[in-house]
């Protein structure tokens, strides 16, 4: 009774075994081709040219049109707290205008860290570190060091901006001695 016991136990084994190895190759594959993440990137750096040239209609026109879109952003608005979400065009094209005319406001990425990942094959994230120079929300036009993560999200054959979240970097803790 032990004997079959234990061949039922290796066999089940075998069997799990092998289900998952001929599965954790297509588990590594990437969703999203060379190509494709070359487009994002190239999206991205035309995002980047439309904000610090203040183009907000074409600013528009990059970001998914959909009330579930999110720009996290600075809040000028004590009741939202420092920072806060805004979501849906509407609400997204008044915040990306309100900081664009508040003074100058230049972001200037670190492109050699910048980094794009296919998530699905229609959502794709990108991560890249940046200093943002801008005069908004009492921000004294000083270049701050901040983190931009955009999610992007497949409509059609092009890639839109579903959620763009800009945080900033705290400072870091000053040394003990």
């Amino acid at each position: 009774m032990y004997y079959k016991t234990f061949l039922v136990a290796i066999a089940a084994s075998v069997l799990a075994t092998g289900t998952v190895t001929s599965a954790s190759p297509a588990a590594r594959q990437e969703p999203l081709d060379a190509t494709t993440l070359s487009a994002i990137k190239s999206k991205f750096g035309k995002l980047m040219e439309l904000a610090n040239k203040h183009d907000f209609k074409a600013l528009h026109g990059m970001f998914w049109q959909s009330p579930s879109t999110l720009l996290v952003a600075r809040s000028a608005i004590q009741s939202e707290g420092n920072w806060a979400g805004f979501w849906g065009n509407e609400a997204i094209d008044q915040k990306l205008h309100d900081i664009g005319t508040s003074g100058p406001v230049v972001l200037e990425p670190d492109y050699s860290k910048l980094r794009i990942v296919g998530l699905t094959r229609d959502v794709a994230e990108s991560y890249v570190p940046m200093n943002i120079t801008v005069s908004y929300a009492g921000q004294d036009g000083t270049p701050r060091p901040f983190l931009m993560i955009i999610n992007w999200l497949r409509i059609g054959k092009d890639w839109k901006v579903a959620s763009e979240i800009i945080l900033p970097v705290p400072p870091a803790p000053a040394a003990k001695g």
